[in-house]
């Protein structure tokens, strides 16, 4: 059984009635399985998945996902940069739902440290990522003067 029709079986109205006894609860169970550390993917598996939870990746028709083969250093940087930024989404998703989940927390913060550190570096060589950068507080505007997409 896939992981949706683990959840279209599941009866949510019985979930509010244990939460008493917060292990018979599916969902509750699935969002703490992550303390295993085998059932996350790394940023960038997660990133080609959708979904950084292996507990929770139901591969389209058994397919493999497609595998992002940046073809510089400017690209390979920015497919990390992407993939941490990915990964910090779906682990604030999960405190959302439980904000006090200690392992989350410290994971999110690994990867929003290494993310900034990777924007920084991937701005001082290639420029500004996005319109709020720190490398566009020069004159003149330095928004311009990157290579447009269709440029290269």
């Amino acid at each position: 059984m896939n992981n949706y029709q683990n959840f279209k079986n599941f009866d949510y109205t019985n979930m509010y009635n244990n939460i008493n006894n917060p292990y018979d609860n599916m969902l509750y169970n699935m969002l703490n399985n992550e303390n295993k550390g085998d059932t996350l993917y790394d940023p960038y598996n997660g990133f080609i998945r959708g979904n950084l939870f292996k507990n929770l990746y139901d591969p389209y028709k058994k397919e493999e996902p497609y595998e992002i083969k940046p073809m510089n250093e400017q690209a390979d940087l920015l497919t990390e940069i992407d993939s941490l930024a990915f990964a910090m989404i779906d682990l604030n998703l999960i405190l959302d739902i439980d904000p006090k989940k200690e392992n989350a927390i410290k994971l999110y913060n690994q990867y929003r440290e290494k993310k900034e550190k990777l924007t920084k570096d991937y701005e001082e060589k290639y420029g500004p990522i996005t319109m709020d950068s720190n490398s566009l507080n020069t004159f003149p505007w330095a928004w311009i003067d990157m290579p447009w997409p269709w440029d290269n």
